[in-house]
């Protein structure tokens, strides 16, 4: 008789009457799910989940389990490591939605409200509020964050309501730069669904503002989600509309325009236009003068193009230049912007994997579980889990064994 019942009574719910066939139907299940042919589940393998020591899934693998029963591997009898925490994304569903259902009602707040004077001098406020945010992300990351200014937002749609002329313009620029932020947070967060109400929300402020910059800006807003959903020629579409009227746009945002584009480029396997179209916003850089308080990260972030340029590359399976690049720009990312370095040295390791520097792979990733698990965000986790892909060659010799090993406080499994 089995010993883990949990598992097997899900199975059987399931309709999968055997091993053999369950087995069978959570590969083709994962392999559609992740894209990945590469993805597969033995009989064997199964018949040790239903056994006395079902161990731990890796993570791909439990978020296939999740997708396909409903339940994530601490819920159908699996062994939970020693010490472990039930991660974030591993809530029950109806908690996330109350969650998703209190943060966004601040874009949905009923009207007419009453009405009030409202002083000019509130976009300057709100403007200067929205740099330390900027600021306070680099350092904390999303989840601390949005609240904080989904309910800023929440007070700018509030005044605009009551606001007129110049003022309620102002307002609503400021406001489509909030919701932007909200909408990355989210993105940063892992949550999808969260991250595309918000571009929507604001895409919306954007075409009532009439600013073809601030219109422009939330069609880029638009085309990063699709990146992160690697639809390349969505990608495409949405930059090459936002550049339709490229002579009314500042540079700021034909640069984000462009290295957008280029990103949609390398998901359709494109290197030449990739190299083209970050050549084209490189010599726009210099002309980047504008006020404007959001979409500064070309100013802010060191190494801005090459950071795209190396993630294309990586996209591209081209491990050896991509590597070379993440070394250039980790030079200058200062060791205070943890989440970013996070992030790129997870790229940098995945390169490395790809070129066969397997070792190189771990000890970077030594680093970044440390910052994965102070910054909670879901964009390094989903690094870490293509670094693990990267590193199947390996993961039954001891550097795949040291892998498992460094990534256990992020992935929950030794």
């Amino acid at each position: 008789m089995s010993r883990n019942d949990a598992l097997r009574a899900a199975r059987l719910r399931r309709g999968w009457r055997t091993l053999e066939s369950a087995a069978a139907a959570l590969q083709e299940h994962g392999q559609q799910l992740l894209d990945d042919r590469q993805f597969t589940v033995s009989a064997r393998t199964w018949r040790r989940w239903e056994g006395d020591r079902p161990g731990w899934p890796p993570e791909e693998t439990a978020v296939v389990l999740h997708d396909a029963l409903g339940r994530w591997p601490e819920d159908l009898g699996f062994t939970t490591p020693p010490g472990w925490i039930r991660p974030e994304h591993h809530e029950e569903a109806d908690v996330k939605r109350r969650a998703f259902v209190s943060v966004t009602a601040a874009a949905l707040a009923p009207g007419p409200v009453g009405r009030q004077h409202v002083d000019p001098a509130l976009i300057d406020y709100f403007q200067q509020q929205l740099e330390g945010h900027y600021r306070a992300d680099m350092f904390l990351g999303p989840h601390d964050l949005i609240g904080t200014v989904s309910a800023q937002y929440q007070l700018i749609d509030k005044l605009v309501r009551s606001a007129t002329g110049e003022t309620r313009r102002g307002l609503l620029r400021v406001g489509a730069a909030y919701a932007a932020l909200v909408g990355w947070l989210y993105q940063d967060a892992g949550d999808m669904d969260g991250a595309s109400f918000w571009r929507g929300v604001t895409q919306e402020i954007a075409m009532r503002s009439r600013d073809p910059n601030l219109i422009g800006y939330s069609l880029v807003n638009q085309a990063q989600v699709r990146t992160d959903l690697g639809d390349g020629h969505a990608v495409i579409d949405l930059c090459e509309a936002a550049l339709d009227d490229a002579h009314r746009l500042a540079s700021k945002v034909r640069v984000m325009s462009l290295q957008q584009q280029a990103h949609g480029a390398s998901l359709v396997g494109d290197r030449p236009a990739v190299d083209q179209l970050i050549d084209q916003a490189d010599g726009l850089l210099a002309s980047v003068d504008d006020d404007l308080p959001w979409g500064n990260a070309c100013r802010r972030t060191p190494g801005y193009l090459e950071v795209q340029r190396a993630t294309c590359y990586g996209r591209l399976g081209l491990g050896a230049e991509a590597g070379a690049l993440w070394a250039q720009v980790l030079d200058v990312v200062p060791e205070t912007a943890r989440r970013d370095r996070g992030v790129y040295m997870a790229r940098q390791a995945t390169a490395a994997a790809v070129a066969r520097e397997p070792d190189q792979a771990v000890d970077i990733a030594r680093t970044v579980a440390t910052i994965a698990v102070e910054t909670r965000s879901a964009r390094m986790r989903r690094e870490l889990v293509t670094l693990e892909r990267a590193m199947r060659p390996w993961q039954d010799a001891p550097v795949g064994r040291d892998l498992r090993e460094v990534l256990a406080p992020v992935t929950g499994r030794g």
